[in-house]
């Protein structure tokens, strides 16, 4: 396990198994709830209009096992296509083997590649555990604070 995973960017055939990872991710989040149509509204939006974003995939064999959002927006501050990570999850019988490392990591590749001068990230206040993986990767603490508002 682990050495024969592909890395690509998901289809629009890859939304049911999409759906089923983010039931999986929104059970364990504080803000989120699973919502099928929702959910298959909102990756079909990104799927079929690449200037939104990419979705990337890691695959075994057939299976999806693990997905990574990227969605592009442009920072006035840099003055350059900076890019939002959303949705990271390893389906659970795969994670700590490294897989999640090598998918961000692809992710991350792939928005430099595409001019991105920056990846910003949200997570949970209380997931240490995602907090120290991400710090791994390079990623590291904004004094900027996020903040919603639903129209």
């Amino acid at each position: 396990m682990g050495d024969t995973v592909s890395f690509m960017v998901a289809g629009t055939e890859d939304i049911p198994a999409l759906i089923g990872l983010l039931g999986e991710l929104f059970g364990q989040e504080a803000e989120f709830v699973p919502d099928r149509a929702a959910q298959e509204r909102g990756l079909g939006m990104i799927i079929n209009d690449p200037a939104i974003g990419e979705i990337f995939i890691a695959k075994e064999a057939d299976s999806i096992i693990g997905m990574a959002n990227l969605l592009y927006t442009v920072s006035t501050a840099l003055g350059a296509r900076v890019a939002i990570l959303e949705d990271v999850i390893i389906s659970e019988g795969y994670r700590s083997k490294g897989i999640g490392q090598k998918l961000l990591q692809h992710a991350m590749t792939q928005a430099k590649e595409n001019g991105c001068k920056r990846i910003t990230l949200l997570t949970d206040r209380d997931n240490i555990q995602g907090q120290t993986f991400y710090r791994k990767l390079g990623f590291s603490d904004s004094d900027m604070i996020p903040m919603r508002y639903f129209p």
